[in-house]
């Protein structure tokens, strides 16, 4: 199992091992899963970036899944939503190409971006997840950006008590991706 993020998932500012994919490696083997989880996450890292990197971490690690989490840095620094859709299918494209089931996990940038930029933007995801038939969930934050209590001092990036609702947040798409690669195989 692949995470492909940016700081959100890399564990920005924390211990590794207090970020939310080293919670989801324990989360599967408490549940009986035997998936290991490779964290390819990079703090900064836009989709341009992922772009560039996802065919060799693709074929370095063959991932049954890959929970692509890239955007939050696009949007942040004002890319047009056209460019960062056309990477973010891509990804998505190479991954299920390598025979890897994908689950996007959605990012929404601050309201003071504008209504279009913004709408656009949180729009990419939506159009992707129905173009693609990728699961995806609208907002990997819900519950945390607002919350002083669960970011950091920088006002962007969740703590290490955000974590586990992070993991909370992305769990149910990524349990279904799993479901449904289970019942896919024994079909086969």
């Amino acid at each position: 199992m692949l995470v492909f993020g940016d700081s959100l998932s890399a564990g920005y500012g924390m211990d590794v091992d207090q970020s939310w994919p080293a919670l989801l490696q324990s989360r599967l083997e408490s549940q009986g899963y035997e998936h290991r989880v490779i964290n390819a996450s990079i703090s900064g890292e836009t989709t341009e970036g992922g772009v560039t990197r996802i065919g060799s971490t693709l074929e370095n690690f063959r991932p049954d899944l890959v929970i692509l989490e890239l955007g939050g840095n696009d949007g942040l620094r004002g890319f047009p939503p056209d460019r960062m859709k056309t990477n973010l299918q891509t990804i998505i494209e190479m991954s299920k190409a390598s025979g890897a089931a994908v689950v996007m996990l959605g990012i929404r940038i601050p309201s003071n971006y504008g209504p279009r930029y913004t709408g656009a933007f949180e729009n990419v995801y939506r159009e992707l997840a129905d173009q693609s038939g990728v699961l995806w969930i609208e907002f990997f934050m819900e519950g945390i950006a607002l919350d002083k209590e669960l970011m950091q001092d920088d006002g962007i990036h969740p703590n290490a008590k955000a974590q586990s609702i992070l993991l909370n947040n992305a769990w149910p798409i990524i349990r279904q991706a799993l479901t449904d690669r289970q019942t896919n195989n024994k079909n086969n």
